[in-house]
């Protein structure tokens, strides 16, 4: 009675896991992404407000624009980013990796597509548009200007400015654009932009001083978000603002913590008040907002001094910005102010990866930068994650194919741990061969569990066998697998990166599902049950083969003497079938490609230490028809 109390104890308990499992995993992350579409969809730019105190600076010292930057004004409609786009004259941007515009007035970098990477695995489908111009439903851009001290009469160039162009209308690796503006004082602006074949914007500004009296401007650069954008909301991962400030460290801030902060840094150079973080007097440090996938920073030089860095928001806009020292510009002399802008994707080629020995160098190294590898989510565990994409990385330069990359690593995992593995699957292997003096003790003493346990313990120190062997290899797995997730989630090269067959995406999960017979049924399971319900009805392909898996190396192991554990490990298999089937498909094909190597592997171990290999024939009782 008491066995059958306890294997319907273990039958709740499972079901509770899979319950739990769904209702604080997968369906809190399909609500997000649907709340993050609908906010997207309603997400509307909003005004700026006067001119005010530059940033976290002191009434009496504080730097301001000549004027506020051009936002719409209150109320105005959003426009598409197609008509702002065409509203005013702009130079084009054109690169292999990037194509976009800047607006002559403002000078801002407003426009920009990443035409490498698609919004879905069609490649016909859109490229991503990573900035776009305020005014519309998503403002994104970065600036650059030259602030004033408070007080003084210096008309300096602001979003309202319109620059000319001089020399090529066309920004592209070999051919920078040139931007001038007088201000009718006696001061000529000169904004240089280059850009090289990747994601690095290169701002000289330049400042001429041909009037009667020197004149004081601090160098100024922001990076500009309207409204709070979608998020993935893992927890694994940040996405927000970030920087890494010198001697400071990292700096990290989810959209949240900034809503949240009680901290005011002043009033930003439009006059809206801010809220968030400030840092002050900053050296070798750069700052940004990263999504998933995609990043913008700004990248000062390294030996620059930063008065202020601020992660802030006002007037729900999200922002990045510095200001550099003061420089004074005597009549006839000349200002120079130097500003990077990185607004890509963060490739770890492009980005860098610092690891002892190997790694790729990208800005971090070409630029001498601190730290800048962070851009990418590597985790506390990086220690881990990072040997993991390097050796994915290495093998797809090798064969092409993320896929088999995989099976490919997993295979050298194994051969790491084959020692670990053989110790215990050897162990197993005895404790398969003392079943029948397990099953005697049962027999002997059929109402003494005490007695049971600790006859059994005696069998195993005799016999040198360790009870719990058998969760070494699962233990063994759980760093590989953490940070095979790590790598699938947060790196853009395993974004639609292809396997074979239906697999078009290792990053997302199987998208066939067994409860539409595989697509022969029009049923949207998530759209007629909702999220908490439709959820257990998701199962592709490979999730069921990974179960299947899973089941046929339990059945090579022997069955646990206790009806509680083995109705537990009978379940296992089904229970991690419906976690895994909302994981990314390259993490469900590890899973089964290494319980395929692990049953190989064990069935030789058993058959080295004389044990049979009873696999078939627990398989064939397993269907067998049960005496009653």
């Amino acid at each position: 009675m008491s066995d059958n109390r306890n294997t319907i104890l273990a039958v709740i308990l499972s079901g509770l896991v899979l319950i739990a499992w769904q209702y604080f995993y997968n369906v809190p992350q399909m609500e997000k992404q649907r709340e993050a579409q609908k906010q997207a969809e309603l997400l509307k730019p909003t005004p700026q407000a006067t001119p005010g105190a530059a940033p976290g600076a002191a009434p009496g010292t504080a730097a301001t624009p000549s004027a506020a930057p051009g936002a719409p004004a209150a109320g105005a409609p959003v426009a598409s980013r197609e008509a702002v786009l065409e509203a005013g004259p702009r130079i084009k941007i054109d690169t292999p990796r990037v194509t976009g515009s800047i607006a002559l007035k403002g000078a801002r970098i407003d426009d920009l597509s990443l035409v490498q990477f698609r919004e879905t695995v069609d490649p016909k489908s859109p490229a991503i548009v990573l900035l776009s111009p305020s005014g519309t439903a998503e403002p994104y851009y970065a600036e650059f200007l030259w602030l004033t001290p408070n007080g003084s009469s210096v008309k300096t160039p602001d979003a309202e400015t319109v620059w000319q162009q001089e020399g090529s209308n066309s920004l592209s690796p070999s051919t920078p654009v040139v931007l001038k503006y007088e201000n009718g004082q006696g001061l000529t602006f000169r904004r240089t932009i280059s850009i090289d074949d990747r994601y690095l914007f290169s701002v000289k500004d330049e400042v001429i001083n041909q009037g009667s009296a020197p004149v004081t401007l601090y160098p100024y650069a922001l990076i500009s978000r309207g409204g709070k954008p979608p998020v993935s909301g893992y927890a694994i991962l940040h996405e927000g603002l970030i920087g890494y400030l010198g001697e400071q460290g990292l700096q990290e801030y989810t959209y949240k913590n900034i809503d949240d902060s009680k901290t005011k840094t002043g009033v930003d150079y439009a006059g809206a008040d801010t809220r968030g973080a400030i840092f002050r007097n900053v050296t070798d440090g750069w700052l940004g907002i990263t999504d998933k996938y995609w990043a913008t920073a700004l990248v000062p030089d390294t030996n620059a001094t930063l008065e202020e860095a601020r992660f802030t928001n006002g007037d729900k806009r999200y922002r990045v910005d510095y200001r550099l020292g003061a420089q004074t510009i005597p009549i006839g002399g000349t200002g120079v102010a130097n500003a990077r802008l990185f607004a890509g994707a963060k490739e770890a080629a492009t980005v860098g990866l610092n690891f002892p020995l190997v790694g790729f160098g990208g800005y971090n190294k070409q630029l001498g930068l601190n730290h800048f590898d962070l851009l990418i989510d590597w985790g506390h565990f990086y220690f881990i994650t990072k040997p993991m994409f390097l050796a994915l990385d290495w093998f797809y330069r090798l064969v092409g194919n993320f896929g088999i990359a995989i099976l490919l690593v997993t295979v050298i995992v194994k051969l790491l741990f084959f020692p670990l593995a053989n110790k215990s699957y050897a162990s197993m292997a005895k404790m398969k061969s003392v079943q029948p003096q397990l099953q005697a003790l049962k027999e002997r003493y059929p109402d003494d569990r005490v007695k049971q346990q600790q006859e059994m313990m005696e069998i195993y120190k005799k016999e040198k066998i360790n009870p719990i062997a058998g969760c070494l290899p699962v233990a063994l797995q759980i760093p590989v697998f953490f940070s095979l997730y790590k790598v699938l989630f947060i790196t853009i090269e395993m974004r639609h990166a292809p396997f074979f067959g239906w697999i078009k995406d290792l990053s997302a999960p199987d998208p066939t599902n067994l409860f539409t017979l595989f697509g022969l049924i029009p049923f949207d399971p998530i759209a007629l049950l909702g999220p908490h319900f439709g959820a257990y009805l998701v199962m592709g392909i490979w999730p069921i083969i990974m179960g299947i898996t899973m089941w046929v190396q339990m059945k090579l192991n022997p069955a646990p003497p206790d009806p509680t554990q083995k109705m537990i490990f009978d379940w296992m298999p089904l229970i991690f079938t419906f976690m895994l089937a909302g994981f990314p498909a390259g993490l469900v094909i590890y899973w089964a490609w290494n319980n395929t190597l692990s049953v190989l592997q064990q069935s030789f171990i058993m058959r080295k230490n004389g044990v049979k290999v009873e696999l078939f024939d627990n398989l064939k009782s397993t269907f067998a028809k049960k005496p009653t």
